[in-house]
């Protein structure tokens, strides 16, 4: 293969042939791929930013009803990929599976351009009383809204991946522009969330909620014509298994048929195909890992009454991966409810404030929501050209540091954000007690930008999270569910996104009680945010701990790969075993 110029890790054209390395993959194909992302970043956000907003000023919904609908939507947009990563790793292959699902997505985006554009769709208000929401109106609304949801399930995990494809692992040259696709990719992202918090949001609040999201749904069609034009020179993965999550099921089944079996001291006697297997097969080689020990009665060579073969230690590995994986996610829930204040809570909070920019311009208050993104653009570049070569000449880590350091980092400066939300509100309260403010529409003399340092810190935290575990889950899965890899770090934000809710319902239910007032009221000048801020400062520093526990507990890949002839090496995935999965 690669005397002849072809790619090594066996990836083919759209009609299943070889492809030649020099023509295809690489940057040069990822171009036509950050388009799109960077237009349906610009989308989602566009709607994700001002949806609080609108749903209480056009809907007239309540602040918890609206902060809870928030997130349920948002919930799903990233809980939705779960399903499209599996149709695409099963049956459809990541780029078809992309296709029809981007399709719906815009389909979403044109109903929805219409619920905010058409006046019998929206409610109507006559002298200053505005009726509430028709049955029609609000199904119609929704529909919209989730149409997007179930297109972004099999756009959000299949495109990243699809990019990530175009670089070939057994080339070293193109292993290390690897190294950086994260990073760039998720530029282009920010890029079009930037685009959204600053101009979108400004356009729907002052020219027009149907020019405002009919932008974002042209700019949408617009890349996916860039994207076709691409398909040409695009790498795509052959699936070498048909059901790649069947494994997942199959060796904690055998494991427990297993169970009253002795394990073999020597890891080397479990049921394991040889070298050549892996060779002939193109797959790759998974090797043992001393976690999660009671799979490993999967592979025992003896006592198989069935007469089918035992599970190999590649199979089982896989499984230990995939709940190693699992363990870190379940500590990323909290920080993706920290993320979720962003687009509900914060915005609610900005519009008590002083947003007044001269004698003739207000701020909309999901516009601050731009600086998290532009700390994130800034951040990017310095950490990928400056921080990653400094880093790496002294811990001779590729990546600088190792995936599980970067996600630690971004979590403690994730508290830091949380600590001075906390002290902002307590701040705002003091005004507010000043100054003898009751009424909800009654603005506190209080300056927006005192909660832009919230806003900056959780975007510089994101750089190493959300970059951080987008990479993590795609380099840590199994070779054949990458796809399906890819959707632990997109339904850990959905999962968040639903606590959020879930804490807000509760906590409003709870502190609202009798003659109490809720922590989370319709009227954020009579309320006690500051207390709700504690609360989450709080469990974030509990999670901090149990992060740090985790990654005790976590064991990096470790695969062995095809090279010259036929020979074999094993590549250590990030690192060797680590204690603490922090050290190099």
């Amino acid at each position: 293969m690669e005397t002849k110029g072809y790619t090594q890790d066996g990836t083919v054209d759209l009609r299943g042939r070889p492809v030649l390395a020099s023509k295809t993959g690489r940057w040069k194909a990822c171009a036509f791929l950050v388009g799109y992302e960077a237009f349906e970043r610009m989308a989602f956000y566009g709607i994700a930013s001002n949806l609080v907003n609108y749903l209480t000023t056009q809907l007239h919904e309540d602040t918890v009803a609206s902060v809870r609908n928030v997130n349920s939507w948002s919930g799903s947009v990233w809980i939705t990929p779960i399903l499209g990563a599996y149709i695409a790793d099963t049956y459809l292959g990541r780029f078809w599976t992309f296709t029809v699902s981007s399709l719906i997505y815009v389909m979403g985006m044109i109903m929805l351009t219409t619920a905010v554009s058409l006046k019998s769709l929206k409610p109507t208000c006559r002298d200053g009383v505005c009726n509430k929401a028709s049955t029609l109106q609000i199904a119609f609304f929704y529909t919209s809204l989730y149409t997007i949801a179930i297109g972004a399930g099999g756009t959000k995990p299949n495109i990243s991946t699809f990019g990530a494809d175009q670089f070939d692992d057994f080339n070293p040259h193109e292993k290390e522009l690897k190294v950086s696709f994260f990073n760039w990719w998720m530029f282009s992202s920010f890029l079009g969330a930037l685009v959204a918090t600053l101009g979108l949001v400004y356009i729907q609040e002052n020219l027009g909620w149907g020019l405002g999201y009919m932008i974002p749904t042209a700019g949408l069609l617009f890349s996916l014509f860039v994207f076709y034009l691409g398909a040409p020179i695009y790498r795509h993965k052959v699936r070498k298994t048909k059901s790649p999550a069947r494994d997942l099921i199959q060796v904690p089944i055998t494991a427990f048929k297993n169970r009253r079996l002795q394990l073999p001291d020597n890891p080397s006697e479990l049921h394991e195909h040889e070298p050549q297997h892996y060779i002939n097969s193109g797959k790759r080689q998974v090797h043992y890992t001393p976690i999660f020990r009671c799979l490993d009665k999967a592979a025992v060579k003896d006592g198989n009454s069935s007469g089918r073969p035992p599970c190999t230690v590649t199979q089982v590995e896989g499984t230990k991966l995939v709940l190693g994986m699992l363990l870190i996610w379940l500590v990323t829930l909290i920080p993706s409810t920290i993320w979720a204040q962003i687009n509900t809570l914060f915005v609610k909070q900005g519009t008590t404030l002083d947003r007044n920019l001269g004698s003739s311009f207000q701020i909309p208050a999901a516009s601050l929501g731009s600086f998290v993104t532009l700390s994130m653009l800034v951040s990017v570049p310095m950490y990928d050209r400056y921080f990653v070569p400094f880093m790496r000449r002294k811990t001779k880590n590729p990546r600088g540091i190792t995936l599980l350091q970067r996600l630690g980092t971004g979590f403690v400066i994730q508290v830091i954000a949380i600590a001075i939300a906390y002290a902002v509100e307590v701040r705002r309260m003091h005004v507010i007690r000043l100054h003898q403010i009751v009424g909800p529409k009654q603005i506190v003399p209080m300056n927006i930008f005192w909660l832009l340092p919230q806003y900056v810190l959780l975007g510089v935290a994101d750089v190493f999270n959300a970059i951080g575990l987008l990479e993590f889950f795609y380099d840590q899965s199994p070779e054949e569910m990458q796809s399906l890899g890819t959707t632990f770090f997109t339904s850990g934000i959905g999962v968040g996104n639903f606590l959020n809710s879930f804490l807000v319902t509760m906590v409003d239910k709870i502190t609202g009680r009798g003659e109490n007032k809720s922590w989370i009221g319709d009227n954020l000048n009579d309320s006690h945010l500051d207390y709700y801020y504690g609360f989450l400062l709080v469990i974030s520093t509990l999670n901090l701990g149990a992060f740090l526990w985790a990654s005790s507990k976590y064991v990096y890949k470790r695969e062995t790969k095809e090279v010259n002839e036929g020979c074999i090496e094993i590549e250590n995935k990030t690192l060797e075993i680590s204690p603490l999965g922090l050290q190099v």
